[in-house]
C-alpha cells in the first residue's frame, strides 16, 4: 500500500478506503532518536528559528521517510500548515487538501468529507465499512483509557501514547490492534496506583513527553489527555456516520465546543487540576485567556518549544504548582 502522510488527524476511514497507509508525520517526528535533524533540515531550507517545531519537524520528517504525498490541513489545524504545503508541492510532494469547516455546521462538515472522498474516488458505503473496524480498534483505546482514570493501572504516558497513536494506527492497522490488546493485558495485571492529585493535560500533545513520569515523582498523575483522547474519537461508536464523527470531534472547532466537553470531563475524572500545554508561535496559546476564565479550576500554563525534555524552570514550575495542590488539599482535611 502506498504511504500517505498526514500533518494532523484527518478522516483516515477515506485513505484506508483508497488503498492508502496513512503516517501521521508528527508521530514519525517526535518519536525519533534524532528528531531535531527533521528541525534543522526545515531551517537549512529557510524555515525560521521563530516558527513552530512542530511545522519544521514535519517538513523534515515527509523530506526524509519517503513521503510522496500528504493530506494537508487547509482549516482547523495549524494556521502554518498553508504555507508549509506550498513549500512541500516545491519539494514535488503531491498535496490532498482537507479542512474541518470553521462554521461547524453538520452540512458543511458532511460537505467536506464527502469533496474527501471524491478526491480519493472511494464510495460512502466503503468508507463505512473501514469506520466500524477502525472504531472496534479505537474502543481498546477507550478501555486503556477507563485503566487510567477508574482503575489508576494504566500511568499517564500509556495513557498520552496509544490514544494519540490513533491519528495513524500505527501505520498498521492488525498489528496496533494486538500492540492494544497485548498492553491491556499487562496493566489489568497491574495493582493500583492512585494518584494524591489528578491532573488534567490539555492542549496539543507535548513535546516534552517526560513531563508525565515527572510528575509522579510529586504523587500526581495525568488521568486526562484531552486532545490524545479525541484523537482517539472516543465517542465514534455512537455516532450514526462518518459525517456525525468528525462533526463531533471537539479539536479542530471553536473554542466553546471543546470547553463543554472539558468542563464534562474534569467533573466526571474528578480532576484537581489542569496542565495546559502550547507550544512557542502557536497560535492556541491566546486559548489559555478564555480556558482560565472558562473553567472554575488551578491551571497551570507551560509552554515547549524544540527541547524533547522539560527544562529546569518547567520543572520548577511544575513541582510548586503541584506542591500547592497537595497544601489545598491537606487543608481541606482541616
Amino acid at each position: 500500500m502506498e504511504k500517505i502522510g498526514l500533518t494532523t488527524t484527518v478522516p483516515v476511514e477515506v485513505l484506508i478506503a483508497a488503498g492508502y497507509t496513512p503516517v501521521d508525520l508528527n508521530n514519525i517526528f517526535i518519536t525519533s532518536d534524532d528528531y531535531s535533524k527533521y528541525i534543522d533540515i526545515a531551517e537549512k531550507d529557510g524555515f525560521p528559528k521563530s516558527l513552530c517545531a512542530w511545522i519544521k519537524g514535519i517538513y523534515g520528517a515527509c523530506l526524509c521517510n519517503n513521503i510522496n504525498e500528504i493530506v494537508g490541513v487547509m482549516e482547523g489545524d495549524c494556521s502554518n500548515t498553508k504555507a508549509l504545503i506550498e513549500v512541500l508541492k516545491l519539494k514535488g510532494i503531491k498535496v490532498y487538501p482537507f479542512s474541518f469547516p470553521n462554521s461547524h455546521k453538520k452540512e458543511d462538515v458532511k460537505n467536506e468529507i464527502i469533496k474527501f472522498m471524491n478526491l480519493f474516488n472511494v464510495s460512502f458505503e466503503k468508507v463505512e465499512c473501514i469506520r466500524k473496524k477502525l472504531n472496534k480498534i479505537r474502543d481498546l483505546s477507550k478501555e486503556i483509557d477507563e485503566l487510567t482514570y477508574k482503575s489508576n493501572k494504566a500511568t499517564g504516558f500509556e495513557n498520552h501514547l496509544y490514544q494519540v497513536s490513533l491519528s495513524d494506527f500505527n501505520s498498521d492497522i492488525n498489528n496496533f490492534e494486538t500492540t492494544l490488546k497485548n498492553a491491556i493485558n499487562d496493566i489489568k495485571n497491574r495493582k493500583p496506583n492512585t494518584p494524591k492529585i489528578r491532573l488534567g493535560y490539555i492542549g496539543v500533545p507535548p513535546m516534552t513527553a517526560d513531563i508525565y513520569s515527572f510528575v509522579e515523582k510529586f504523587s500526581a498523575s495525568f488521568v486526562y489527555n484531552e486532545v490524545q483522547r479525541e484523537f482517539a474519537f472516543p465517542r465514534a461508536i455512537e455516532a450514526l456516520d462518518i459525517f456525525e464523527q468528525y462533526y463531533d470531534y471537539t479539536y479542530p472547532y471553536d473554542i466553546q465546543f471543546r470547553i463543554k466537553e472539558l468542563k464534562k470531563q474534569i467533573k466526571e475524572r474528578k480532576l484537581d487540576a489542569i496542565i495546559h500545554y502550547t507550544q512557542a508561535f502557536c497560535h492556541r496559546a491566546v486559548d489559555d485567556i478564555v480556558l482560565k476564565q472558562a473553567l472554575d479550576i488551578p491551571i497551570l500554563n507551560i509552554e515547549g518549544d524544540k527541547l524533547n525534555k522539560l527544562d529546569a524552570r518547567t520543572k520548577l514550575r511544575l513541582e510548586a504548582f503541584i506542591d500547592m495542590l497537595l497544601d489545598l488539599k491537606e487543608a481541606e482535611k482541616c
